[in-house]
């Protein structure tokens, strides 16, 4: 397996990241060596907040939360999944899956040996970190998730089936005002818009990660988002980028340490023909007799994974009886943009169970 490794001055200067980096080894299938890197901020013998991040960001997301988390006596492991931050980058489509993403982070979690632990997850972070709970159970006391889903979908009709397939194999990539038009339109048929964000990110080389990032997590006139956007389309990949933008291109030095963020999309299993398929099934039959607390907060204004908290709040038994959340004005990137909302939502339940 080739696997590249981002130069550490790459993240040398970065703007409200001054966290002492973690390493941990673990062996790939094929007996490769992939280091992993994590945050481990806060007293060693606080109660353990493990924050798992999704795609295309890293550990960087967690920076103004864990402000407030420590500052509450909590412990606080951010991990960077591998093909992100400061993890390493397997270089090759085949290298990613969601099960081989999901045993490397358990590999990683048994090395460190932590435990009792209230997890923490948004969107992929909520898809591996949610896979973690069901096969390490009593490592975990608690879960909050946020703007995420544990996706099964097995009555797709085979006409959606062939419209997703054909649009995937066949149509035009879409531009990025495409691709961001189509995620503000997910309610009804969540497959067939999300497949023009799969799409977007496997054809897109190079992807745009910093700028795309930095579009969607910063206030910006509607003036200057014209103009950026101009710059883009005439092939500026980022455009005047801010320190959140640069800190977001970091991890990737050029377009071959972009294969995680590109090749992740599409292992959503999205459809009845996706992989991973029954091992969804498995999670959810174990999470129909999970007990321990379990807390949706979710933002408002996620046209992403709109709807999505209320099939856990139906069907997992340790989410009755608890305040269940709503981030005023979260955004899909919660952590960015309502740090304080989220992580008090995390400590409110830790110190009430």
């Amino acid at each position: 397996m080739l696997i590249l490794r981002t130069p550490e001055e790459r993240f040398t200067d970065l703007a409200d990241y001054p966290f002492a980096p973690h390493y941990t080894a673990i062996q790939t299938q094929d007996g490769s060596d992939l280091r992993i890197h994590h945050l481990d901020e806060g007293p060693a013998d606080g109660p353990i907040v493990l924050c798992m991040h999704g795609q295309p960001v890293w550990s960087y997301l967690y920076r103004k939360m864990i402000p407030y988390l420590t500052q509450a006596g909590m412990r606080v492991i951010a991990p960077d999944l591998p093909g992100y931050g400061k993890s390493d980058k397997p270089a090759a489509l085949e290298d990613y899956t969601y099960e081989v993403q999901v045993e490397w982070m358990g590999k990683w979690l048994e090395k460190n040996d932590f435990s009792d632990i209230t997890f923490f997850g948004q969107d992929w972070g909520g898809l591996i970190g949610l896979r973690l709970v069901v096969n390490h159970a009593h490592r975990f006391n608690r879960v909050v998730i946020a703007n995420t889903g544990l996706p099964y979908n097995p009555d797709i009709s085979a006409e959606v089936i062939k419209e997703v397939e054909d649009f995937r194999a066949n149509s035009p990539t879409p531009s990025l005002a495409q691709m961001q038009r189509a995620l503000s339109q997910m309610a009804g048929n969540q497959a067939t818009k999300f497949a023009y964000w799969q799409k977007f990110c496997w054809e897109s080389a190079d992807m745009p990660i910093g700028f795309m990032m930095s579009m969607t997590m910063e206030q910006r006139s509607n003036l200057t988002r014209a103009f950026k956007f101009m710059l883009h389309a005439a092939g500026i990949r980022s455009p005047l980028p801010t320190q959140l933008a640069k800190a977001y291109d970091a991890p990737f030095p050029d377009a071959s340490f972009k294969m995680g963020p590109r090749a992740m999309p599409s292992q959503v299993p999205t459809l009845p023909t996706s992989p991973s398929m029954e091992e969804q099934r498995k999670a959810w039959a174990f999470f129909d007799h999970f007990e321990k607390p379990f807390l949706c907060a979710f933002a408002d204004n996620d046209p992403v994974t709109a709807g999505m908290a209320i099939q856990f709040i139906e069907r997992v038994p340790g989410t009755k009886g608890l305040p269940h959340t709503t981030i005023k004005g979260g955004g899909h990137f919660v952590q960015e943009n309502e740090p304080e909302q989220v992580s008090q939502a995390i400590i409110d339940l830790i110190r009430s169970t």
